[in-house]
This record gives C-alpha cells, structure tokens and sequence, in this order.
C-alpha cells in the first residue's frame, strides 16, 4: 500500500511553547489511520498544518501528499488537493438547511444564481451515502449532534474527498451515533477514502484503525501496525503518557462520615412541555468523604435533574427539599446555591463552564469574586495568587495564568473549571461527565482530585456515561431511568451487567 501522505519533522511554535517538535506521520492510500496522545500533545495542532489552518511559512518541516511537495496556505488549498477536515467543534450554521450548510462556500450556481433543484438532488444523494433520511431543507439546528456529524460528512462527500480528517468526532456522541458514525467510516474506507481520526476512546481506534501513531509532548511516540496484531490498549496508554498505567483508577480509602446532603421528593416539569414531568420523586443522600455516582442511559433525566438541583437551572414547577447538615439548604437561586455550599462542573464545559475568551486568573475566580475583592473592586493581585496556586495544585500545563482559556486543551479547560468551583469551597460538588472528551492521562488526573475531595470530607456526585468510571470511582451507585431512580448500589456488589438489568426491567 502506498504512502498518501508524508508529514516529515514538522515543527510549530507559539510565543513560549514548542507545540510539535520534528512529529514524522506516515498514511497509506486507502487506510483508517488513528493519532492518539494526552490532550496538548499536538494532535490538532498537527492536522491544522496539514490542513493550511497554519499556513505553509508558519512552520518548519515538509509536506508530501500524492507524491508532490505540498505548501498549503489556505483550508481552501487544501481542499483543492482533497483533504477535508472536520473539527471537533462542528462548523455548521444552525438557521440554515442541511442543503445551504453543505454546499456553503461551494454553491452550485450560474452566474450568481444558485440552482437549488441541482442543489437539493445533490444533497439527497450525499445524505443517502451517510445514512441520513432527513430532508435537504431541514434546519440543522433542529438535529442532534450525531446527525450533524454527519452532515458534516456530507460536506466532505461533496467536495471529493481523498483524505478525510476527523477531530474527536465521537467525542459528543451517545454509543449508538458513535457506532453509526465508525461503521460509516469503515464504508468510506471501502470506496477508497483515506481517514486520519483523533479519538481518546481507545476501543474505537482498536476496533477500525490499520495503523496508530502515538504523540506525546509534540513528539511523535510511535507507530503501531494494527493489522499485525499487536495493537492493545495498554500498549496505547503506555505510549501516550510515559509510563505503564496497571491500574486506571487511583486508589483511596473509603471513609464515608455524617450526611451532607440530603435530597426528599424532587420533583421537575419540563420547561416547555407543560404536561411532561421530567424527574419524578427523587430521594438521595451524600455523606461526607463520599464519591456517589448516576448511571443511566442518554436522556435518562441525570443532567436534568444535576441542573434543576444547582439554582433551578432547569425546569420549572420544582418541588422538594435539599438539606445540608441537617438543615434546609435554599438553592432556588444560583447564587443561593453556591451560598448553600452546592458547586457544578457542567458537561459542556465550553459553552457553560468556562468564558473561552477570558484568561486563566479570570476564570478562577469568577464564583467567588467577592474573596478577591474589597468594596467592590477586584484585586487583580490577588486574583493572580488564588489562580497560581490552582494552576501548581491541579498542573495545569499552561506558560502563564494569563493565558486565554480557549487556548487550553480539553484537560487542561477541566482542570480550570475544577479550579473555579474549588475556589468556591463548596461542600457538595456534582461533577456531571468530569472526563468527557479528555485522554487517559488526564482523566488519571482528575480522578486524584476527586479522591482529593473525598479525602478533605466533600460530598460528591458524579454522573458519567462510562460505566467502568462510575464502577472504579464511586462508592455507591444510583441507577436513573426515565427521570427516577430505579436502583441503588454499594460498590462492592455494582457491575455493569447490573447496572443494565436495572435500566432495562423498568
């Protein structure tokens, strides 16, 4: 099988950090291709230079692809050759149609005048080759993330695709989208399209990948036949973060203390739907130095009722009662909630986590501004301290707390959100999907902070979709379908096969 494609020692350099330091990258013709490493490793650094997101000049090495030095200086040029990439955050406009969001940028037009039947016969036949029923002239925004995926395949298709770049394109998909999403890939594959996909979830590189490479700290690790069949998880692991992980959840006694939080009767109704009932007489109580977890399936109710719980952030007509220590906690507010010692780290830490434009220091203390301040007036001396000694305690990779925040990895950007909500010392911390989108060196990260929390007496609730975190985590497991919880385990007798016979004999 021939090369496509040739990254040789490609260097990239932002002001204070070397992002790729001489990364080899070898594709075939025809091959699904996975690049792994912890976030900050360079992965997407490296496909925006293939890419021309960095232009050719604004880095060193050299580029082959077809057989001929390639200089890209534009996404444009690059797409003129066939390499089409999709990022992580998706680039589609929500109030167009599914057809407009296709051919944008690439109209089907005469003399100005755009042929929408041409147009529409078109993307009929994309969506058919994606698996997709809807109608061209669909609003995008009233699909789900999995189905915008694959319009984004779409786009792709429509451009002639010779290698397709995929992002962590799982990354926000529930099981079956995602599996949808690798089986589509597999097909592409089969009528000759080369992928490159960045995935942290390693049982889906296993599963469609014919060759690995391993990036770590901008350096290229290793590359990994798959088709030879030495390509395990662990092998992965070991060559993304340096060193041998036997145990992928870190070890902490269990010392569970008084009650912190109790939750009687809650109730919510959806904030549209006036006659639907979302989360039905929900009861549950978090000792202190405890790790409490909620499994479910997707649309269970978890980050409903997790939202509801923080300041009645959703829902409307809420009932029930939170005490903390014994006492009745009012949380109808969301200042009122982080005054009664709530905190939420949100699964969407982008959008309701985190001010992307602002720096580190500024994001720090934004739940807790009045203990950086005097008379009103922040003190930016101040903010600077409580920021670095978040930035050493969680190891944040970062040259400066002045850093913007979207310039972060995934890891690093929870780390922050941690660092905000730690800051507020609350005394309940509902985590909900903490490692979502984040690699294994990371998430061994975050998971020592919790054990950290636990061990200081905080309560914790984590909810999380990866049931093997919840079983190497948690304490005690609640197990919520359609809006109740259907069952509690003790971790000693918790099993995935349980957790599932629980969800699907309601």
């Amino acid at each position: 099988m021939t090369a496509l494609l040739e990254m040789r020692a490609i260097t990239k350099t932002f002001p204070g950090v070397k992002a790729l330091d001489k990364v080899d990258l070898v594709v075939r013709e025809g091959e699904i291709h996975a690049i792994c490493g912890e976030n900050g490793a360079g992965k997407s650094t490296l496909m925006k230079v293939l890419s021309g997101v960095y232009p050719a000049g604004s880095y060193d090495g050299e580029i082959v692809y077809d057989g001929t030095t390639a200089a890209f200086r534009s996404i444009r040029d690059s797409e003129d050759r066939g390499i089409i990439i999709i990022h992580q955050e998706l680039a589609l406009v929500p109030l167009l149609s599914i057809a407009e969001n296709i051919y944008l940028g690439n109209e089907i037009a005469t003399r100005g005048v755009i042929n929408w039947a041409d147009t529409f016969r078109r993307t009929e036949a994309l969506l058919r080759k994606v698996g997709l029923r809807e109608a061209p002239g669909a609003l995008v925004e009233k699909l789900g993330v999995g189905k915008q995926q694959l319009v984004e395949i779409a786009k792709a298709l429509s451009k002639d695709v010779r290698l397709l770049i995929l992002d962590e394109p799982t990354a926000a998909l529930s099981e079956s989208d995602s599996q949808a999403l690798l089986d589509l890939l597999l097909e592409l594959k089969a009528q000759g399209v080369t992928s490159i996909i960045i995935s942290h979830k390693l049982n889906e590189v296993r599963r469609i990948a014919d060759t690995v490479t391993v990036i770590r700290d901008g350096a290229s690790i290793s590359t990994i036949d798959a088709r030879a069949g030495v390509l395990t998880e662990d092998r992965i692991v070991r060559d993304m973060v340096g060193r041998d992980m036997a145990h992928r959840y870190p070890d902490r006694e269990r010392h569970a203390g008084e009650t912190v939080i109790e939750l009687r009767g809650w109730n919510v109704w959806h904030p549209e739907q006036r006659d639907r009932q979302v989360i039905h007489d929900l009861a549950m109580t978090v000792r202190a130095g405890e790790v409490v977890g909620i499994a479910g399936l997707m649309g269970s109710g978890r980050t409903e009722f997790a939202m509801s719980l923080f300041g009645r952030s959703y829902g409307r007509n809420i009932s029930g009662e939170v005490l903390i220590h014994g006492k009745l906690a009012d949380t109808s507010t969301v200042p009122r909630a982080i005054a009664s010692g709530l905190a939420y780290v949100t699964e969407d830490r982008k959008s309701l986590g985190l001010i992307l434009d602002e720096t580190i220091r500024r994001n720090t203390t934004l739940a807790n501004l009045d203990a950086v301040a005097r008379n009103g007036v922040i003190s930016e001396g101040q903010e600077t301290q409580v920021a670095e000694k978040y930035r050493r305690a969680l190891r944040v990779r970062t040259p400066s707390v002045m850093q913007r925040v979207g310039n972060l990895s995934g890891g690093n950007q929870q780390k922050v959100v941690l660092s905000k909500w730690l800051f507020a010392e609350p005394e309940v911390l509902i985590l909900d999907e903490p490692t979502r989108g984040i690699d294994v060196g990371a998430k061994y990260e975050i998971y020592g902070i919790i054990n950290d929390l636990s061990r200081a007496g905080k309560a914790v609730i984590m909810i999380s979709s990866e049931m093997p975190e919840l079983l190497g985590m948690c304490d005690r497991i609640y197990v919520m379908n359609e809006g109740r919880f259907v069952g509690e385990l003790a971790a000693e007798e918790a099993s995935q096969e349980r957790i599932m016979s629980l969800i699907v004999r309601e």
